[in-house]
């Protein structure tokens, strides 16, 4: 077996309703990357506060998130998979990396100007979520992220944050991690409004596809999914963005590309390639469901979790104290 060299991070948030672009766009990757590298995976619940929630139903949602990783076909026994708010070196680095960054960087964020669009104030944690995002990545020496196109910018903020920290203390304060990105299917957009990205949050069910959803709504969603009124199968992002959102998660799930699925779909019109997508989509995500109703209700969650907190906080606790020694914080130096 060829030795694994580099480090995988990335983490979900427990907000409930996990759909099919944070399927495609990210937990498929964390499924591929068991392979070629050693993976930490975290349920990010320190980041799922930053809008206020209930906490019996965020408890509820953690667990769901834990159970849907194993369900996947992450190995507890080869990841490490815990809660966020279970290692302090999360918050600990975070503050770590406010006070080397800029008002005018954050500002820059698209997430955070889209979330407080409207708005003369916002919450704080939705000005400073990118800052607790990269003390996620860095502090466990990560080589490789693996998420949505969406994260992207941050991706970039955490890179030019640890060369900045880097240039300043020396080369070997933090790892400049790479970002993974998913092309095809990657950024799966609102079955109802194909201008929208897929959001938990869209108000009409329709618009998205839950992993756990039933088949008849996985069905009745695709069905009623938006295209146009030419009847052509043809991807067009630009002008033909609901048929093209369809073959996009066709694509993904399928292993097909775009173009050989407008070729089986050539003279065919929107209906036929609905159906089969709807069987296609419902056939990729049933082992996922039936895994996870058998998982959610077992012992194995707390046991995984536990020693998933007890493997991070291991590594954390030396990346901390390297940065702390840095920056010249702490007396275990003295």
């Amino acid at each position: 077996m060829t030795e694994k060299t580099i480090r995988v991070f990335s983490g979900v948030q427990p907000t409930g309703n996990i759909h099919i672009g944070n399927y495609l766009g990210a937990l498929k990757q964390f499924v591929a990357l068991q392979e070629e590298g050693k993976c930490i995976y975290c349920i990010v619940d320190l980041h799922a506060v930053t809008l206020p929630k209930d906490p019996a139903e965020l408890r509820e949602n953690i667990l769901d998130v834990a159970a849907l990783y194993l369900a996947i076909g992450i190995d507890p026994k080869d990841a490490t998979i815990f809660v966020q708010s279970d290692v302090p070196g999360h918050a600990e680095l975070s503050w770590l990396l406010t006070c080397c960054s800029y008002t005018g960087e954050l500002s820059r964020m698209t997430q955070f100007k889209d979330k407080s669009r409207g708005g003369d104030s916002a919450p704080t944690g939705l000005f400073t979520y990118p800052l607790l995002m990269a003390a996620d990545i860095l502090l466990y020496d990560s080589d490789v992220v693996p998420v949505g196109q969406d994260q992207k910018q941050h991706i970039e903020l955490t890179r030019d944050l640890a060369v900045r920290i880097n240039n300043r203390f020396g080369d070997d304060t933090f790892v400049v991690p790479e970002g993974r990105f998913l092309k095809e299917g990657a950024r799966v957009m609102a079955l109802d409004d194909p201008a929208a990205k897929m959001s938990k949050s869209a108000e009409s069910e329709m618009s998205r596809i839950s992993l756990l959803d039933d088949e008849s709504k996985i069905k009745k969603a695709i069905m009623r999914a938006t295209t146009d009124s030419d009847g052509e199968i043809r991807y067009d992002a630009e002008n033909k963005p609901g048929v093209s959102n369809l073959l996009s998660i066709y694509s993904a799930f399928s292993g097909r590309s775009t173009a050989l699925l407008e070729k089986d779909y050539a003279g065919q019109g929107y209906g036929a390639l609905k159906k089969d997508l709807a069987e296609v989509v419902v056939l990729a995500l049933r082992p996922i469901r039936r895994q996870y109703d058998d998982i959610r209700g077992s012992q194995e969650l707390a046991l995984v979790l536990k020693d998933g907190a007890e493997r991070a906080n291991g590594i954390a606790e030396g990346v901390v104290q390297r940065v702390k020694d840095k920056f010249g914080l702490g007396t275990k130096r003295l």
